[in-house]
């Protein structure tokens, strides 16, 4: 790997170049004049509370017969989408001024509800022809518009200024439309932009009238804060529409229509590319700064073991030729030379589940590998919703058959008996505790009512992957691997265990185990901020080409970190390395959610339980999934490397 890494990082380069492709999710839609444009609504969603919540919980206004819902795929449920149709009227290039969609007179259970979601900060997320609504505006800063394209616009806002905190809802919206014709000869248009304005404002009819719903003239009623063929500007004042039990609440929009150079195959460039310059110097600062860190780990990797082996080892091989030739004399044998009869004795705790750690972390290794690729190529990609959890689903349960291959030439190597029960717990180990504390907290998510949770058949088909596909292929792969024949070791293994000698302080397993994850870590701890911003705080993701080259930089540093230290425990005499490789680097991950917990304050997050449970109970199986990778890199590495250097010395 340290002669390819060259090669890797000039293509993950190439890719970089390309974060802005994607291969789009649906075929362009094309629309005329006057034709129907569907707009549709998803789950709210809050990064205080991390839990999303159907749009229709809130007294907001539902299309005639009743909100229906859109197509979905197994990865959209999964991640707490739930996208359905909205009473919205749109039409091709027809501006709308002020139209009124209905009148909600709020209970005091629906007041209390929208104040609470207010005061926890939710926001809509609308969609048009697979487009997320961006969210115009004004700046704290500079008192002027801005456009956020990531996490919907509020629904509505606490005034700080009140003592109560009073709440306020945005009941007016500004939806502005882009649109894109494609060949000016014909009348044909597609929809490349979409962002939405919210506005609050105390709607009155003129003349004191009081919209009834049984009138059928209601839409004809003028209202007095609305210009006739006028839109509603933020330059005018209004009173806002306060939250309050028996409030009637009247909710308008308008609909303005721009002609953009925009191509509709480029329209996603804007949501990806949000505040682009600065985030990629910061991703470039990053890069170079862990390449740093493998070249100086590269040359203490040369400078100390390749140079201290091979005068260890001519040393070694010109005693040995000494000994066959004067047999009363005997070997003065000092160093990592000495274990060599017990440095492959399987490990004494626990030798199954090691095996089973290596096995799962192989299959989570592949599986990332080759999604952070299909990411960074463009096949994954936020225009087609779910197709991230799609595709780490599939390829983990494809997997599993090397998982099984691995666990079981390796237990097969220890000479275990037990190869039913390995097979059983490689197959259900990590997977299972993933899938029971994600059915711990679907179940209460569906008692909190949350959109979150996944529904029943969707359940019941990710338990009947996992249980028809990725189970059978781990036995599979064990079948195949208890068949080959089992690693060659170099060195036969004593009948008795030596005796390992009191090391000094820094040569302490634990103190290796504490220290050895610091460098990985700091190596993708930069990188690590964006993929957690991303994953907790609704922004968007798209830089897979850094991710590529930070994941091989963190597999890189892991398997040098590791073979440097078993190193100075094999000349400390300590042939009790296997646990050691594997848990060393695994400690990348203790790291990992230190930093999680100290970048939870970021989240500013409520108080409610089920948000601690939910960011430290998925975050806890998030860093599992890293020990299981970073460890295995480190026992996988340090297998070849004590293969290699006892392979090259003559033994008696």
């Amino acid at each position: 790997m340290m002669t390819s890494i060259t090669k890797w990082i000039a293509l993950s380069s190439l890719l970089i170049s390309a974060n802005a492709f994607y291969i789009p999710g649906v075929q362009p839609q094309e629309f005329k004049e006057g034709d129907k444009v569907e707009m549709k609504v998803n789950s709210m969603t809050s990064y205080h509370t991390q839990i999303p919540k159907d749009y229709y919980r809130l007294p907001f206004c539902q299309p005639a017969g009743g909100p229906t819902m859109a197509s979905e795929n197994l990865g959209e449920f999964l991640t707490g989408n739930k996208i359905q149709s909205s009473a919205y009227d749109l039409n091709m290039k027809t501006e709308m001024y002020c139209k009124i969609v209905c009148q909600q007179q709020l209970s005091k259970v629906e007041a209390a509800k929208l104040r609470l979601h207010i005061k926890y900060g939710y926001h809509n997320n609308w969609i048009i022809d697979n487009l997320p609504s961006a969210s115009v505006g004004i700046s704290a800063t500079t008192n002027e518009k801005q456009t956020h394209y990531a996490g919907g616009f509020p629904i509505g806002f606490l005034d700080s200024r009140d003592r109560d905190k009073k709440a306020y809802i945005f009941n007016h919206v500004n939806i502005i439309l882009k649109y894109h014709q494609r060949d000016p000869a014909v009348e044909s248009y597609r929809v490349v932009g979409f962002s939405v304005e919210p506005m609050s404002i105390k709607h009155e009819f003129q003349g004191g009238y009081t919209w009834d719903e049984d009138d059928e003239y209601r839409f004809s009623k003028p209202l007095s804060t609305c210009t006739p063929g006028a839109h509603m500007d933020r330059d005018r004042i209004f009173a806002n529409q306060v939250v309050s039990n028996d409030e009637k609440i009247l909710f308008t929009y308008d609909v303005l229509w721009e002609e953009s150079d925009v191509a509709w195959s480029s329209r996603w460039d804007i949501y990806l590319n949000e505040n682009d310059l600065v985030p990629a110097q910061v991703h470039w600062y990053s890069i170079t700064n862990s390449i740093l860190v493998v070249v100086f780990l590269s040359m203490l990797v040369i400078s100390i073991l390749v140079r201290n082996l091979r005068r260890d080892i001519e040393a070694y091989n010109a005693l040995a030729v000494l000994a066959d030739e004067e047999e009363d004399e005997d070997i003065d044998e000092t160093g990592w030379k000495l274990v060599h009869a017990d440095v492959f004795r399987p490990p004494e705790t626990y030798p199954m589940l090691y095996c089973v750690c290596i096995g799962g972390g192989v299959q989570m290794l592949v599986c990332t590998f080759f999604v952070i690729v299909l990411s960074a190529v463009g096949f994954l990609n936020p225009a087609r919703r779910g197709s991230l959890m799609n595709a780490i689903l599939v390829f983990y349960m494809l997997c599993g058959i090397i998982n099984g291959y691995v666990s079981s030439k390796l237990y097969k190597s220890f000479k275990g008996r037990l190869w039913q029960l390995c097979t059983v717990l490689s197959a259900l180990a990590f997977p299972g505790v993933a899938f029971t504390l994600f059915l711990i907290f679907n179940i209460i998510l569906w008692f909190m009512k949350s959109s979150a949770s996944a529904p029943f058949l969707d359940v019941m088909i990710l338990a009947a992957m996992w249980c028809c596909v990725s189970i059978p292929l781990v036995f599979l792969g064990a079948y195949f691997g208890y068949k080959q024949e089992s690693i060659a070791f170099p060195t036969v293994t004593s009948t008795i265990a030596r005796a390992i000698p009191p090391p000094p302080l820094l040569l302490q397993p634990w103190v290796g185990i504490i220290t050895a994850g610091i460098v990985p870590f700091a190596a993708a701890y930069v990188e690590l901020f964006f993929i957690m911003t991303s994953l907790w705080m609704d922004q968007y993701y798209y830089v897979f080409g850094f991710t590529l080259i930070v994941y091989i930089i963190l597999i890189v540093t892991c398997a040098e970190v590791t073979i440097l230290l078993v190193y100075y425990q094999l000349c400390a005499e300590n042939h009790r390395w296997w646990w050691f490789s594997f848990l060393a680097p695994g400690s990348t991950a203790l790291y990992t959610f230190i930093y999680s917990i100290v970048w939870f304050r970021s989240l500013e997050a409520s108080n409610m339980f089920m948000t601690y449970m939910l960011y430290f109970g998925y975050m806890a199986l998030i860093c599992g999934g890293m020990m299981l990778v970073t460890g295995t890199v480190g026992a996988l590495t340090s297998l070849w490397f004590v293969r290699m250097i006892f392979g090259t010395i003559k033994v008696d």
